[in-house]
């Protein structure tokens, strides 16, 4: 199996456990290494949720495309 892939695959589903984060805490419950912590916010950040949700299904359909290919 290739590496790009695999990485690729794994970001993807980073990303789209980082968007569930997004939806369901606020700003401030945000762990402080993710981009959108700000301790005086009590908002939801969802662009950022739909943002790395999209990135995070096209990584992780790269990854399915490129594994098909090469299992074969």
């Amino acid at each position: 199996m290739k590496l790009l892939p695999l990485l690729a695959g794994l970001a993807g589903l980073l990303l789209v456990i980082l968007a569930v984060v997004y939806f369901a805490m606020p700003a401030s419950s945000l762990p402080s290494f993710v981009p959108g912590f700000d301790p005086t916010l009590t908002k939801h950040h969802y662009t950022h949720g739909v943002a790395s949700l999209l990135v995070g299904l096209v990584l992780i359909a790269f990854w399915w495309f490129k594994s098909k290919k090469s299992a074969k």
